[in-house]
């Protein structure tokens, strides 16, 4: 558990000072484009304390109110994740149109260069850290909260490329690269969106994956047939039901024993948490 809330608070303690290094740095050179991408870091610090908060919410046990526990509260907070990054690419484009139609030239120097650059690599870094361990122990939230690191690498990318610019005499290179930035947001927030949208609705997972549930329950002892097979996401993990046939002469204990393994085989599938078995005797009709 500790290694799911380590990349939180690195992106917490991360973007607080990225944030006051960056406005500092804008304030004292003049710089709208380095406070306002100093003001996109610290709304991911806000970002990255709703996914941890998500994180502990969906982590608890089932209690009588939650009797499937509280696994929907994750995609629910990476949803409102995605809803930020919107937000995040209009203000970034919105501040792009208006620098661009009445941008004022500053001179720029290695120092404001230099700090921007230090953001790309801090926050790249973040969002390669991020979306490891975010895979590896399928969080959405940290997939989620990687991608709001990736997006302000992109803002700085667009700062750095717009301050060089700037520098050698374009004074509106900064506002097309916001521009393009903010139409990059807008498809990573669109993805992230759709598939946690998915998550809350209790979709149903691919073919591909219903396949390999028919599969392990066919390779238990016993059993002969399966169908009815219905299964829908409860948060990011699936909730699997199914009827299984077993031979009339075989007893109680070994029909019982039949389902059990099957509800052991498919609950080790990574994407399932629970699975309900059914047991049906063959040529007996319920």
């Amino acid at each position: 558990m500790e290694e799911l809330y380590r990349p939180i608070w690195v992106s917490i303690i991360g973007n607080i000072l990225l944030a006051v290094l960056k406005v500092a740095v804008g304030f004292v050179y003049s710089s709208i484009a380095l406070i306002s991408d100093g003001v996109h870091s610290l709304s991911d610090v806000i970002t990255s304390v709703i996914g941890y908060l998500g994180m502990r919410v969906s982590s608890k046990p089932p209690d009588r109110s939650h009797p499937f526990g509280h696994s929907r509260f994750e995609p629910l907070v990476a949803f409102l994740i995605g809803e930020a990054l919107l937000l995040v690419a209009y203000e970034i484009g919105r501040d792009s149109l208006f620098r661009l139609l009445h941008g004022t030239a500053i001179e720029v120097n290695s120092i404001m260069l230099s700090v921007t650059v230090l953001s790309i690599l801090a926050k790249e870094l973040m969002f390669r850290y991020s979306v490891y361990v975010g895979r590896k122990l399928k969080s959405q939230i940290l997939v989620a909260d990687a991608y709001h690191h990736r997006s302000d690498a992109l803002s700085s990318v667009a700062v750095l490329v717009g301050l060089s610019l700037q520098k050698f005499g374009f004074r509106y290179g900064d506002a097309l690269a916001g521009l393009l930035v903010a139409l990059f947001l807008v498809k990573v927030a669109f993805d992230i969106l759709l598939e946690n949208l998915g998550y809350l609705t209790g979709q149903a997972p691919p073919f591909e994956v219903c396949e390999e549930i028919k599969k392990r329950a066919m390779s238990v002892p016993n059993v002969l047939n399966v169908h009815d097979l219905r299964a829908h996401y409860v948060g990011n993990k699936l909730h699997v039901e199914l009827h299984i046939e077993v031979p009339p002469e075989i007893t109680l204990k070994e029909a019982h024993d039949a389902s059990e393994e099957v509800k052991k085989r498919v609950e080790e599938m990574p994407e399932v948490e629970r699975a309900f078995v059914h047991v049906d005797i063959k040529g007996v009709t319920e």
